[in-house]
Order: structure tokens, then C-alpha cells, then sequence
């Protein structure tokens, strides 16, 4: 059995730690930017003194993109006693708005350019405080000064309010406690150890459970050196790995492809990695066979979900990695396969199911939804909604998702929310979203949309409708106009129809639209 590295009680006594034991190592770096951990602490004390003690027990918003300052502001809203809320910077209002209405925040804390929205937002819903970060108001002005870190949280206090999306179309607040963090970072390190001189590069956003577990507190519990990318520029990013010598590379799927297809690709030196970890969606082996041979170094690939701290399974750094799995629990990580039907009956090695977890990592519920929680949360286990089987060695091969989701660029997208953005279009009667394949971002979203009687309106005026309102990659990359959408006999749309004519299509069988 896999033994358990050191566990902390929570990020903040782990970051304590890294500036007492390594004050002058550099921590983070951002462009031409960098902060040392005794900065870092400096930094983390300081803002979490600004935001003060009236948020203790309260909930602090994140809307920032990538930079030295959201890594400062995820620390310090814990170091005051708060709860995080962090959040993609680039939702419009329509996406905002009701997921700062349920999470109702102290504090919003957000980038400069985004300032003129969120004020808006917060003036709306009785917000009382936005803190703005920009060039003349940046998180780091603390560097220099000797600033001791406040005493930590306890463990059991909630740490974080991950939003993820709901199958009614309404994100879901996942809480989850500083104890349930800080032991999943020791988990995925007993399968992932790393080393005592990483450099760690992220390029995914800082708001997402993926890059906060596998960059920002990786980065903190080896105290290693965190190399931050403020956008996602292929060329970037291979510019970085060569120059910076990186050795962990938390990349996805659609990542490993964009790279690959870059072309200069073929000219980095790959020489300094040790590593690759693949999260976010599942990665095709031949993905995985492709960016070996050209590298030199592995992947392993993982499996989680925002209400398992994320983690759950990881293919082992030093063992047997299995190509098309996403390796075996973490420990104290049980993982279950059971009928879909009811999850009552626990089914043998090699059938397919809904998988449930249990550990220490999970998530305490879903904020304000205690229906859902009580769904998802049962007899100690929790439902994931994913269909997968486990091999003989208890290996998880992912086979499904039970859930109407797609997964767009390793982005979880639920086709409820954008049909209720068609179906808001004056000239949409009815609107159904199914996923189809895409061989760079793994799925892409394809609309069907039946007219109100009498009613005219072209595809382009239909996504400009949905640009105002959705973020980039909620876009369906084709909307289909179509005279009616197939039921069931019940009277709901068929989308297994729909994505079986889908298939059809793909072999030229016949024309969905």
C-alpha cells in the first residue's frame, strides 16, 4: 500500500512552512516578474490584513486571470479567515450575475479591466466591497516588508467555494473544508512525488480546481518554483519549458494537441522535463503516444471532480502507468463501480457503472442545495455521475459521463444552461445542445433550434445573441435550424436521436439540419 507523504492541516500552515524553510527560493514567476517565499508570505499577511477581520467566516470572490496576484489573493483570503470563491474572469454578466447572487460575497476581489462589470454586479445584489488589482494597485507591494502570517484556519472551516455546472443550468457552489484540501495535495503526492528543485509550469486558469491542485499548492508543498503564463500561447509555452528548464508540466488533452501542432514544436529542447500531468477530460492514448516519443517524457493522467478536493485516482509516477486508465485511488481514496438504476449493487471488476467515491477529499455539499447534496452525498459516498469500470488491478478506465455534460477543451459545459440562452432568443421556440466529437478539444457544441411560428433569423444572428451572453467555449460551433426536434414518448427532446442522426451525418448518411 502506497504510504502517505507528510499531510498539513491546511494550505496556510503548508505555505508557512515553505517561507520558514525557504525564504529566498524563488516561488513564483510571471513574466519578468518573480516573488520569493518570504515575499510570498509577506504578501499573503498583507492582503489578507487589508481584506480584515469583518470577512472571518465570510465568503471572498476571485475574478483575475492569470498572474503573481491571484496566486497572493487565493492565500490570503484563507490566511483572513474566509472562503474563496474563485471565479473564470471571463463570464459575462448574464454568467456572473446569479453565481455571485448565491455565493454572496464579502468581497469581490478582481483584475483592473473588469472593475466597471463587476461594480455593477455588486451594486445590484448588496455587495458592499470590490477591491481593484491593477499596475497602481498590485498584491505584491508587501514584498520588502517583514510581515508574520496570521494564524491559520482551522481545518475543519471551509476553505473553498468551487462553482461547477449544474444540470439545471445553474452552477453549483461545491464546499469544500481546508482539512479536505490540504490532505487531497498529500494524496496526489504519494503517486506523484515530486522532487525538491521542481519547476513548475501552468497555463490553464488559476480559477480552475485542475491548475489550483496541480500548480498553485503543488508548487507550495515541494517548494518549488510555480512559472505562471498570464495567457495560453502556444508558442509561449514551448518558449518556456526550453528557457525556464521546466519539470512538471500540468498540460489537458486539448494542450498536448495544440502543442503538438505548433511548429516549434519539433525544435524545443524537452531535455529538463520529468513529468507531464493530463487532467481536465479524458486523454486519448494516441495523444499520449504521440507527446512521449517526441518528448521523452511521460504523462500520467488523472481523474477527479471540483466535489473530490479534486482528486481521486492518479497513474502513478513511479509504477505501472496504463495507457487509456486514469490509474488507481489515491490513498484512503475507495472507488466503487455500482448500477446505474439506483447505485444500490456494487458491480464486479470489468463491468461498467456510475462511479462512487470515498475519502477524506470530499466535498461537505453543494451550497444552498440541499436536494442535490443529499443526491450526490449518500451512506458516505459520493455519486460522481461518471460511468466507468475498474480493471482487475483497480485500475478506472472512464467510459461515460451519466450527466447531460460535454466537455469542451477540458471546460465542463452543460447544455441546459446554453439552451435557456437560445430559448431567451425571441425568434427560439425550443432549443436542444448535444456534444460531438472534435479532434482538438475533444467535444465540440452543436445547437438545434426550432423558430416561432412566423419568425425569421439567421445562424450568425443567433451566436451573436450567444456571445453576449456565454463565454467563449459555451458557444455551440454550429447552431442547426430544423422545422422540429425529435421525442420521446413522454414528450422530451430525444438526444440520443439526435446524436445518433449526429453520427449519421459524420458518415455522410444524411443532413441533420
Amino acid at each position: 500500500m502506497t504510504q502517505m507523504p507528510p499531510v498539513y492541516p491546511t494550505v496556510l500552515h503548508m505555505l508557512a512552512a515553505a517561507v520558514d524553510a525557504s525564504p529566498d527560493r524563488v516561488a513564483l514567476r510571471c513574466g519578468p516578474e518573480e516573488l520569493t517565499y518570504g515575499g510570498y508570505g509577506a504578501c499573503v499577511a498583507g492582503f489578507a490584513g487589508e481584506l480584515g477581520r469583518d470577512v472571518r467566516g465570510e465568503r471572498v470572490a476571485l475574478i483575475m486571470g492569470n498572474s503573481i496576484d491571484i496566486a497572493v489573493a487565493t492565500f490570503a483570503v484563507g490566511a483572513s479567515g474566509a472562503q474563496v470563491v474563485p471565479l473564470n474572469p471571463a463570464y459575462t454578466e448574464h454568467e456572473l450575475r446569479p453565481i455571485l447572487e448565491d455565493a454572496a460575497p464579502a468581497v469581490i476581489v478582481c483584475d483592473e479591466g473588469l472593475a466597471g462589470t463587476v461594480a455593477r454586479i455588486a451594486h445590484e445584489l448588496g455587495i458592499p466591497r470590490v477591491v481593484r488589482v491593477g499596475a497602481g494597485r498590485r498584491l505584491t507591494r508587501w514584498k520588502t516588508q517583514s510581515i508574520p502570517l496570521p494564524a491559520p484556519p482551522e481545518p475543519g472551516a471551509l476553505s473553498t467555494l468551487q462553482y461547477t455546472g449544474g444540470t439545471t443550468g445553474r452552477s453549483k457552489g461545491v464546499n469544500l473544508s481546508h482539512k479536505a484540501v490540504a490532505i487531497n495535495i498529500a494524496q496526489r503526492e504519494a503517486l506523484l512525488p515530486s522532487g525538491g528543485d521542481e519547476r513548475i509550469l501552468v497555463v490553464t486558469p488559476l480559477y480552475h480546481s485542475y491548475a489550483i491542485a496541480m500548480g498553485l499548492y503543488l508548487a507550495v508543498y515541494c517548494r518549488g518554483t510555480l512559472h505562471i503564463l498570464s495567457r495560453y500561447r502556444p508558442d509561449d509555452v514551448l518558449a518556456t519549458i526550453a528557457r525556464e528548464r521546466i519539470t512538471l508540466f500540468a498540460g489537458s488533452p486539448t494542450l498536448f494537441v495544440g502543442l503538438m501542432a505548433h511548429e516549434a514544436f519539433s525544435a524545443t529542447d524537452f531535455s529538463s522535463l520529468r513529468l507531464c500531468f493530463s487532467g481536465a477530460s479524458a486523454l486519448p492514448v494516441e495523444t499520449l503516444r504521440r507527446w512521449e516519443q517526441a518528448t521523452g517524457c511521460g504523462i500520467c493522467e488523472g481523474y477527479g471532480q471540483s466535489e473530490a478536493g479534486p482528486v481521486l485516482t492518479y497513474n502513478p509516477r513511479n509504477g505501472v502507468r496504463k495507457p487509456g486508465s486514469a490509474g488507481p485511488p489515491l490513498p484512503l481514496t475507495e472507488i466503487e463501480i455500482v448500477d446505474v438504476a439506483d447505485g444500490r449493487q456494487r458491480l464486479a471488476a470489468g463491468e461498467v457503472g456510475e462511479i462512487r467515491a470515498r475519502g477524506p477529499q470530499i466535498m461537505t455539499g453543494y451550497r444552498n442545495r440541499p436536494e442535490e447534496t443529499a443526491t450526490a452525498l449518500r451512506d458516505g459516498w459520493l455519486y460522481t455521475g461518471d460511468i466507468g469500470m475498474l480493471d482487475a488491478d483497480g485500475y478506472l478506465c472512464i467510459q461515460d459521463r451519466k450527466k447531460d455534460m460535454v466537455i469542451v477543451g477540458g471546460f465542463n459545459v452543460y447544455p441546459r444552461e446554453i439552451e435557456e440562452v437560445l430559448c431567451a432568443h425571441a425568434c427560439v421556440q425550443e432549443a436542444a445542445v448535444i456534444g460531438v466529437p472534435d479532434s482538438y478539444r475533444g467535444e465540440a457544441l452543436r445547437a438545434y433550434v426550432v423558430l416561432r411560428p412566423g419568425a425569421a433569423t439567421t445562424e450568425e444572428t443567433l451566436s451573436a445573441h450567444m456571445r453576449e451572453r456565454l463565454t467563449k467555449y459555451k458557444n455551440p460551433r454550429e447552431i442547426c435550424v430544423r422545422a422540429s426536434l425529435p421525442k420521446t414518448s413522454v414528450g422530451k427532446i430525444d438526444k440520443t436521436r439526435l446524436r445518433s442522426e449526429s453520427e449519421d451525418a459524420g458518415r455522410g448518411n444524411l443532413d441533420p439540419a
